[in-house]
């Protein structure tokens, strides 16, 4: 062994070109394959990686407390089938007017409990603390991001009882309640119900969650239990907004792995075979069969492990806050991004690419193991016969360049070799295909609403509601102000209210508007806008989740009145519990309705904060805010097309110099033979980036129509949003040639260091060993 590490210690330091690139390549690829893994990891069931982060409860459960005592509650708990529960927790209703820290107004359901741990339901506090005290409170937040600071303090009215101050701000997947007080406070508020939270051996689907429920119950009055809801239910609505990213993330992820995969095992299986002069060198000197593989194995080795290394350190780096964009529109708190990617991931990494360099060294290393000295010298040195040889043949006699005819016809030298380079070109102009299409429609689909129109600006209403001043102007009179100011030829008013459908379980939340114009019909993907009375439309997580199709009709509910509505359109996207009906609507509901908004979308080109300031000096109660920033699945799906565009081109440019530079070592003599008989630098670097050039237009036939196929099938499942046809017909023929010029240049970047080295080497330095 003492002469193996000798012989290999030797082979890297003479060999640092190669070691150089090996470790390079190996370092790319691992960060490739550590964001690979962490995208399908975190796309991989995240809602039970964050509930269980929670130690969410399987199901809620309330219970009338004039029917079941706390003793009684208290006692289900050691049922069997229950591996964990807590309560009872005192739980009220409490109504909140509309405007309060943002919210549409309704009801606030609220939970009497001590702290945010325990064994069931460890809620998660995102700003300021727990409420403790009486007269305080701990609001959930469902918005998104984190609340500012400046929130806490506000105060809300609670008929019966004292004002309560929000001191803190939390996050609860398993949405057990709208908010937090202490104990005491809710005995205070006298509530008349009371919350028991269940985890549960068997929880796999509604049927055992049921039979486990009652299980536990069994032996409480009749009636005792007044309403349920499990964590299938709430898996079923987180799903309709993080579907929307798995798809393209699954897809990133396992083009990462493949290019990795081809990548490597081009680049090692080249560089042993290249070595096989080298081998037979050292089968001459004495060493056995074993020690020539174990010396091979080694020099892989060491760049592969430095590599692996500095890769994972590299990609933990970059997966946190990729992941954090990722899931910065969906509710799961800190929990499926906190720390970064899995250890698991890491320790993959580390271990698997060192062992897939490995592997992929001990296929050629064991072929030349077999080889007599001679033999391997030959083989490392001697011309190739066959194919190659006979396809230079016949494009020597083309009326092509001969630097031209060449160069491909080394392609056909080495189809081992170059199938493997060609795939990693595929799969490269198959992410750039993909980004690009990708890159489009999400572009497209940020513009929907925009039509030909400028910036938005949205202009609140005072009143009681929101604790400002009430307008001095009418509701009507403000909107005919604000569509006199210059710049603003479309000017909505909306009126928000959280109402009942009939039949439904969950409230939702509609959006009410009055007045309409050309660029907010962009926004749908079929139908139309509502335009008259009874007449509503949604996003497709609503209607899915709701199983709802166009021309349903529906039945809303608010404050003890109904009216009948029919779907008449589906948004491109939407909230899964909202949805947007006409103004006509809200008249059977509310019959003096007043708009809490104007949104005014201005003409393109037009000031933005000055029309803001003169909309705020229309009326003292009126604020004024320019909304028009990009939404999170268009900077989500950006950012990664992006990312990995960038690291798997890289790669595949990486296989490719180390192909052409494995090439120009192998044919130095060639090549010296070539210039002693009038070839000039530049015919050498014509010859050897054609080499490749051809495998970048034969990669980029292949790739195009696979990063179009791609393309479909992700913007087809994703569940939040419907792309109308315009957004998805996103290639011409312009585009096309330019991804086609992107697999040549992919293979000719790669290519050009190697082949300007080549074009440099003098004649004597090509020939010094004959």
């Amino acid at each position: 062994m003492s002469a193996v590490w000798r012989a290999s210690r030797a082979a890297v330091k003479r060999r640092r070109l190669q070691t150089f690139v090996i470790g390079l390549v190996v370092l790319c690829s691992t960060t490739t394959v550590l964001l690979a893994l962490g995208l399908l990891d975190v796309a991989t069931s995240p809602f039970e990686k964050a509930y269980a982060a929670q130690r969410g409860p399987h199901t809620v459960a309330a219970f009338d407390t004039a029917k079941a005592s706390p003793e009684q509650l208290a006692r289900t708990a050691g049922r069997a089938g229950v591996t964990a529960a807590a309560g009872p927790f005192g739980r009220s209703v409490v109504d909140v007017p509309a405007g309060w820290l943002w919210m549409p107004g309704g009801s606030l359901t609220v939970v009497g409990r001590a702290d945010p741990g325990g064994p069931v339901d460890r809620v998660e506090v995102l700003e300021g603390r727990w409420a403790t005290a009486p007269g305080e409170i701990t609001v959930g937040w469902t918005s998104g991001g984190s609340p500012g600071p400046e929130l806490l303090g506000t105060r809300l009215e609670v008929p019966g009882s004292a004002p309560l101050t929000v001191v803190g701000f939390a996050a609860a997947m398993s949405k057990s309640a709208d908010a937090w007080v202490a104990p005491e406070q809710m005995a205070a508020m006298r509530p008349a119900t009371a919350q028991m939270l269940y985890r549960f051996e068997d929880s796999s689907t509604d049927a055992q969650l049921d039979s486990a429920l009652a299980r536990a119950t069994a032996g409480l009055p009749e009636g005792a239990r007044t309403s349920v809801h499990t964590h299938l239910g709430l898996r079923r609505a987180f799903s309709s907004l993080a579907d929307a990213y798995v798809p393209f993330m699954t897809l990133f992820g396992v083009l990462g792995l493949l290019v990795s995969a081809l990548i490597v095992g081009n680049v090692v299986s080249g560089a042993v075979v290249s070595g096989y002069r080298h081998i037979g060198v050292l089968k001459a000197l004495g060493f056995t069969p074993n020690q020539v593989v174990a010396v091979y194995l080694m020099m892989m080795a060491v760049p592969a492990v430095v590599g692996s290394a500095l890769g994972t350190l590299l990609g933990n780096a970059l997966a946190e806050p990729i992941l954090k964009v990722a899931f910065s529109g969906i509710e799961t708190g800190r929990a499926a991004v906190g720390g970064g990617v899995g250890a698991w991931v890491s320790v993959v990494c580390l271990l698997g690419m060192p062992a897939l360099v490995l592997l992929t060294a001990l296929v050629p290393a064991l072929r030349a193991h077999r080889l007599s000295a001679a033999r391997a010298i030959s083989a490392g040195s001697a011309p190739r016969t066959g194919r190659g040889l006979r396809v230079q043949r016949v494009l020597g006699g083309s009326r092509l360049p001969r630097p031209v005819s060449m160069g491909l016809g080394r392609l056909f030298a080495r189809p081992g070799r170059t199938l493997l380079t060609m795939a990693a070109i595929v799969l490269g102009v198959t992410t750039v295909t993909l980004a690009t299409g990708l890159t489009s429609t999400m572009l497209a689909y940020g513009e929907a609403g925009r039509g030909s129109g400028g910036a938005l600006v949205r202009v609140e209403a005072g009143g009681p509601v929101n604790g400002r001043t009430p307008p001095l102007l009418g509701d009507t009179e403000i909107e005919e102000r604000l569509r006199s100011l210059p710049g603003a030829p479309q000017v909505r008013a909306r009126a928000l209210a959280q109402v009942t459908l009939v039949g439904q379980s969950r409230p939702a939340y509609a959006d009410f508007y009055r007045g309409t114009s050309a660029s907010y019909a962009t926004r749908l993907a079929k139908g139309r806008l509502p335009d008259a009375a009874g007449e509503v439309v949604a996003g497709p997580a609503f209607l899915t989740q709701h199983g709802l199709q166009l021309g349903d009709r529906v039945t809303l509910a608010l404050n003890g009145r109904q009216t009948s509505a029919t779907i008449v359109g589906e948004l491109i996207d939407g909230n899964a519990r909202a949805l947007e009906a006409s103004w006509e609507t809200l008249l059977p509901l509310v019959p003096d309705p007043r708009a809490l908004e104007y949104e005014v979308r201005l003409a393109r080109g037009a000031d933005a904060r000055a029309y803001a300031e003169a909309a705020e000096a229309v009326d003292p109660a009126l604020r004024a805010s320019v909304s028009d920033s990009g939404n999170t699945a268009t900077t989500t799906v950006v950012t990664f097309s992006s990312v990995f565009t960038v690291l798997l081109s890289t790669v595949a440019s990486l296989g490719v110099f180390n192909t052409v530079l494995l090439g120009v070592r192998e044919r130095r003599r060639d090549l010296g033979m070539l210039k002693s008989i009038g070839m000039t630098p530049r015919q050498v670097v014509a010859m050897t980036v054609t080499s490749v050039a051809g495998l970048g237009a034969v990669g980029g036939l292949l790739g195009i129509p696979l990063g179009v196929l791609a393309h479909r099938l992700v913007v087809d499942n994703v569940g939040v949003v419907t792309f109308p046809e315009p957004m998805k017909n996103v290639w011409d023929a312009p585009q096309l040639t330019g991804l086609l010029l992107a697999g040549i240049a992919i293979a000719v970047l790669g290519a050009l260091v190697p082949a300007r080295s080549a074009a440099r080497m003098t004649i004597a330095a090509a020939l010094h060993t004959e």
